[in-house]
């Protein structure tokens, strides 16, 4: 067997539903798919039932541990020369196997990942947090595609690895969040080659509104530090970007209240006026002028670059946030690994 496909799902059905009629549909039948219910009250069975007679596919419970333990133990059960990790968010294209195949047999690897798109049925917000974390102008595109500021390392939402790699190198550790970038930092420190597979992409549909959302762009930020202490030196400049922006809009939006502040502790006298209180947000506003024209004219939708701008800053701050909050406590303080909502493996 070529593909085994293991997919960690937490009270999720109905996306698992989605996921596993994807995967049915898929022109390559060379794979089995493992399910794995990390603890779910609200489990799955029934609707992997549905596809136990379209395709290979077996289910498993285990206690919650997060996704990081639900993927190892659903390597350990696979039988595949590859194994494809996938979020249950997400939904596949018809190709998409038939793209991993084509890949590979051009060019063989050892560990590959793909991007991620916003499909035509996502609700808006879904749509705009999509937008947030692929655009050139919010991440670099650092998380695929085709155009990146930094190298690429696959994401546990959409990633393959040869099976023999994947258990030399232990498969995910006990990292809360970051762990499948810690997992493509082993890979590649330990000498096995890595490849973008650009037209292997999925449809993810990631969170469902913006405090979700900002719980996992926290969470990034902090992991982004324990990641540095865990491989001193792997820290580049883009994954620092985000910070420099949350202190900027801190330090413009102090500066705009102290200039408010200014002419009303004088009586109203004074050469500051309202209008020059207002300047240090103008960079602010054309960087929202900016993600605004871009998203809507990609969506064809004003309101979806509304909620762009919100998700763009929510995604930059948030994760800014994590960070700042992460270099405080562990390269200041010297306190050990942390992770923020740690609950919040799959929300």
């Amino acid at each position: 067997m070529r593909y085994s496909v293991v997919i960690p799902v937490y009270n999720r059905p109905d996306e698992l539903d989605e996921l596993l009629g994807s995967l049915s549909s898929q022109s390559e039948k060379d794979f089995e798919v493992v399910v794995v219910e990390d603890g779910s009250t609200l489990t799955a069975e029934k609707v992997c039932e549905k596809y136990s007679d379209k395709m290979n596919l077996r289910y498993f419970f285990k206690e919650n541990g997060g996704p990081g333990p639900a993927r190892n133990y659903g390597v350990e059960k696979s039988e595949g020369e590859f194994v494809i990790i996938l979020d249950s968010d997400c939904v596949l294209p018809d190709g998409y196997l038939e793209a991993v195949t084509k890949e590979i047999d051009e060019h063989d690897c050892d560990a590959f990942g793909g991007p991620d798109a916003a499909h035509e049925s996502f609700t808006d917000i879904q749509k705009a947090i999509s937008y947030s974390m692929t655009s050139f102008f919010t991440t670099g595109g650092i998380r695929g595609g085709k155009k990146k500021l930094d190298k690429f390392y696959p994401r546990s939402f959409n990633m393959g690895i040869k099976r023999e790699v994947y258990m030399k190198m232990t498969g995910f550790s006990n990292m809360r969040f970051g762990e499948d970038i810690d997992f493509s930092y082993r890979i590649l420190e330990n000498g096995y080659t890595c490849r973008l597979f650009p037209e292997a992409w999925v449809w993810h549909k990631r969170r469902t509104d913006l405090r979700k959302f900002f719980k996992q762009v926290f969470n990034s930020g902090i992991a982004r530090i324990n990641l540095e202490k865990r491989h001193p030196g792997t820290m580049k400049l883009v994954h620092t970007l985000p910070m420099l922006f949350t202190v900027g809009v801190i330090s413009l939006v102090l500066l705009s209240v102290v200039l408010a502040v200014v002419p009303l502790a004088g009586g109203g006298h004074g050469c500051v006026t309202p209008q020059t209180a207002l300047l240090p947000l103008v960079p602010l506003m054309l960087y929202a002028l900016l993600i605004f024209s871009h998203s809507a004219h990609k969506h064809g939708n004003l309101w979806i670059g509304v909620l762009c701008v919100a998700a763009a800053y929510v995604q930059l701050v948030g994760y800014g946030l994590g960070f700042l909050k992460a270099w405080w406590l562990r390269c200041v303080l010297g306190k050990s690994e942390f992770a923020a909502f740690e609950r919040n493996f799959y929300d």
